[in-house]
């Protein structure tokens, strides 16, 4: 029952992840989930962030006792530890986000940025490599068809989160972005999907 309880962190963190993203975009009224980035609703500044950092706090804090899941699942699959590792690692690194958030692309096109927004940019790098680690090392743990679908998942990752990347430099500018927001929420969706098939993969493993 304990790994269980462990393992069902995983499925409410992501389902948590949506909830931030919905309750934020309410509260910002001219936000647009299209063409604006998930950071920028937990932005200094932004009327959305009182909603988003409990919330996204309260998601990587159960993203490390689904990883503790992962690991005590893995038995002899070394993949599995690796990925229950990763996952302990990313839960552990977002954790910090809260402490470094970016400013609102107004103000960044101001030339009102600071060490936040450097350290912003780090640790979402951390986390997308412990991601892309979890996902690529827990592919081995269930055969061809698991397989399939996590190298999948990371080519879904990186083409999108690629395609979001070269936005960034539009957004500092605070120029038009028309489609960064869809193509982030395919990234990371994928990622919150995985983590729920994992999770339910293991379940009476």
């Amino acid at each position: 029952m304990r790994r269980k309880a462990l393992l069902g962190c995983g499925t409410l963190a992501s389902l948590i992840y949506v909830a931030a993203n919905l309750a934020g975009s309410r509260r910002w009224s001219d936000y647009s989930s299209t063409s604006q980035t998930v950071s920028e609703l937990s932005a200094i500044g932004a009327p959305s962030r009182p909603v988003m950092v409990p919330l996204l706090t309260l998601h990587s804090a159960l993203v490390i006792p689904f990883g503790i899941g992962v690991w005590e699942s893995a038995g002899r699959r070394p993949g599995l530890r690796i990925a229950g590792a990763s996952l302990i690692g990313l839960g552990a690194s977002d954790l910090s986000a809260p402490f470094f958030p970016m400013h609102r692309r107004e103000a960044l096109a101001r030339g009102e940025g600071s060490r936040t927004d450097t350290m912003h940019i780090a640790v979402t790098s951390v986390n997308s490599l412990f991601i892309l680690l979890a996902i690529g090392s827990g592919s081995t743990a269930f055969g061809k068809p698991f397989r399939a679908y996590s190298v999948a998942t990371l080519v879904v990752l990186l083409v999108a989160g690629g395609l979001t990347a070269t936005q960034a430099s539009r957004l500092e500018a605070n120029l038009p972005t028309p489609w960064a927001g869809a193509m982030e929420r395919v990234s990371i969706g994928g990622y919150l999907a995985w983590q729920v098939v994992l999770a339910a993969a293991l379940w009476d493993g």
